[in-house]
């Protein structure tokens, strides 16, 4: 028997089981084979204090750290959680583990368009975060895909640091508050509307995008150096569906200041939850505080 089971193997869930651990509590944490933590895919970090390298570099930093104050890891994917009376039962490929308490760090995990060569680019000018990644393409050529609120905010963001910035929406227009739609007006930033991005070009690195405008039927290229898909997320809550742990309409886990779901032992941190920064130092802090509201919870 667990004193915590935290799933998810990136910064929430390192940082908890962490703390947890600290805290003198038998924890165990679960990363899956194929990790959702969105940190896994950047080449480079630039916005984590006392740090700068690779994401995989930091994860495995945080992994060591972890196992290090005594939290065991078991990389295997979990498939649910149950109640059993008044603990948990955790269903994962390599068996069935018992906890009193659940932190749930899932992650989420951006949309990605289907484009052709999108997969390819990844870390080679193809990003799914602007606030991570946009610093390497200040003075550069940059295409937001994406018709929405994140798309505009986005480009917004991309622009006031210095990139020269295309909108590519595959809408006849946006769907977003007007207030953010003239921002993007304000600051001139040209928008394909009704277009889509077909093929991803570049030797290496992106150089351009080959888009289709479906009102005119005209096929045509865009020179990028970078192009920053906006179409939205998927958090990966589906793991505790059956516990009627309470989600918003995306499918995030609502949770309050401690980081407590409405289930009672349960807990939330990171980018499966419905926080409106998700960054790697608050995810961070996430774990943290899950961590310790796990541990009032199980020696109140």
């Amino acid at each position: 028997m667990y004193d915590v089971a935290i799933i998810g193997g990136g910064p929430a869930g390192l940082t908890a089981a962490l703390y947890s651990a600290r805290y003198g509590l038998k924890t165990v944490f679960f990363e899956s084979v194929d990790p959702v933590s969105q940190l896994s895919l950047a080449a480079k970090i630039e916005n984590y204090p006392g740090f700068e390298g690779s994401g995989m570099e930091l994860l495995e930093k945080m992994k060591e750290q972890a196992v290090k104050a005594g939290a065991e890891w078991k990389l295997e994917r979990v498939e649910k959680v149950e109640r059993s009376g008044e603990t948990f039962t955790v269903i994962a490929e390599g068996g069935e583990y018992e906890a009193r308490a659940i932190i749930v760090a899932t992650g989420g995990k951006h949309k990605e368009a289907g484009i052709e060569g999108e997969s390819a680019f990844i870390g080679r000018g193809v990003s799914y975060c602007a606030t991570c990644d946009g610093n390497f393409f200040r003075g550069k050529k940059v295409v937001v895909y994406g018709s929405g609120k994140e798309a505009i905010e986005d480009a917004i963001y991309l622009h006031d640091i210095g990139c020269d910035v295309t909108i590519v929406s595959r809408t006849p227009s946006f769907r977003a508050e007007k207030a953010l739609v003239e921002e993007v007006e304000k600051r001139g930033i040209p928008v394909h509307y009704s277009t889509t991005i077909r093929k991803i070009i570049g030797s290496g690195k992106v150089e351009k995008v080959v888009a289709y405008n479906r009102e005119k039927k005209e096929e045509f290229e865009i020179a990028a150096d970078g192009i920053f898909v906006a179409i939205g997320m998927r958090p990966a809550t589906d793991v505790v569906a059956d516990l009627g742990v309470e989600r918003d309409s995306m499918g995030y886990i609502k949770v309050d200041k401690e980081q407590k779901t409405n289930v009672e032992g349960v807990f939330a941190a990171g980018d499966c939850c419905d926080n409106p920064l998700k960054q790697v130092v608050t995810a961070c802090g996430d774990g943290a505080v899950a961590a310790y509201s796990a541990y009032k919870y199980l020696t109140s």
